[in-house]
């Protein structure tokens, strides 16, 4: 007879690229979860999996017994759910994997506050590099910037524009760009995240509007823009890490393209200044994805709901400023 245990194991090797990843993900030694894996197999009379020292993929009998045991799983975790007190307090677990920098600075002070309110409920946040390749062993993903994989469902959190920048003292030294293309003569620290292509930074002018313009002329005018456009920037300093890349920028190596959520205050501060204001670069907005299966938990519902309300709350001043400059 197949067990719980049988099916987590099954779903675990479907989201993981090897028997280690897998036993990690199941808090279990490789041996173990291959003697495990040998067991289930016998049971059912079936090859479940090939693996090797380094790579491991399912069978088409082991693919279906993920597929179906992924939704018997799910209907199991949402039972407790569907019995819950009236007093609607949550309970259970929720994986969150977000970005080092954004994630540091912005979601773990939300998920506080969000811990705070729910108690009972187990929050685990896991800061990574990039952590949309990773997404198959958290129940939410924050990721900032482009969403190309349509698998997951995408809920928008916060619009994000990236700025360019460079600190006093560099602008000083070389002079201040009036157009993009006027970037190839200038050093430029490039930021390598989410495969994106680091050195091609696109761009397009934004069209001025009048003073005295209706708020609705006002943005139907700030909305035409001329034929966007890409340069091909040479990369004097590379990094993978967004701080590092300001950092840098504060001590005069070049100018950045990097998230106004990351700069603003450097701006505020005088310690960078804000490169070519009249173009829109770009912009990397912050996205929350989240499983099709998983999506209708009450857990999962409440936190998207906090975390939308709580990183969306600054967005209509930081639209007026942009405005008004």
């Amino acid at each position: 007879m197949i067990q719980i245990e049988d099916l987590r194991l099954i779903e675990a090797l479907s989201q993981s690229a090897s028997l280690s990843a897998a036993a990690r993900m199941l808090n279990v030694t490789p041996p173990a979860l291959s003697a495990r894996l040998r067991k289930l197999e016998a049971t059912l009379g079936l090859a479940l999996a090939t693996r090797t020292s380094r790579q491991l993929s399912l069978t088409a009998e082991g693919e279906r017994l993920a597929r179906e045991g992924s939704a018997l799983l799910a209907q199991l975790d949402a039972l407790p759910e569907s019995f819950r007190r009236e007093d609607k307090r949550l309970t259970g677990s929720l994986r969150i994997s977000a970005p080092f920098g954004y994630g540091r600075h912005h979601v773990a002070p939300v998920l506080a506050g969000f811990g705070l309110l729910h108690p009972e409920l187990k929050l685990q946040l896991d800061l990574r590099e990039t952590p949309w390749p990773d997404k198959h062993d958290s129940d939410a993903v924050i990721h900032v910037g482009t969403v190309r994989d349509s698998s997951w469902i995408a809920r928008a959190l916060a619009p994000n524009d990236r700025w360019l920048c460079a600190s006093p003292t560099y602008l000083q030294r070389h002079g201040t760009p009036d157009d993009p293309h006027a970037l190839l003569q200038h050093r430029c620290i490039c930021l390598r995240e989410n495969d994106e292509d680091a050195t091609l930074w696109r761009f397009r002018r934004r069209t001025k509007t009048s003073s005295g313009a209706s708020d609705t002329t006002s943005r139907r005018a700030s909305s035409r823009t001329t034929t966007r456009d890409s340069v091909r920037v040479a990369a004097a300093y590379t990094t993978n890490d967004g701080s590092v890349a300001r950092e840098w920028a504060e001590q005069g190596l070049g100018l950045v393209l990097r998230s106004e959520w990351d700069t603003r205050e450097a701006v505020a501060a005088g310690r960078l200044v804000r490169v070519l204001a009249d173009w829109d670069f770009d912009s990397a907005p912050v996205t929350l994805l989240v499983p099709t299966r998983r999506g209708r938990t009450a857990r999962l519902q409440a936190l998207m709901a906090f975390l939308e309300d709580a990183l969306a709350a600054s967005v209509p001043a930081r639209r007026s400023r942009r405005q008004a400059g």
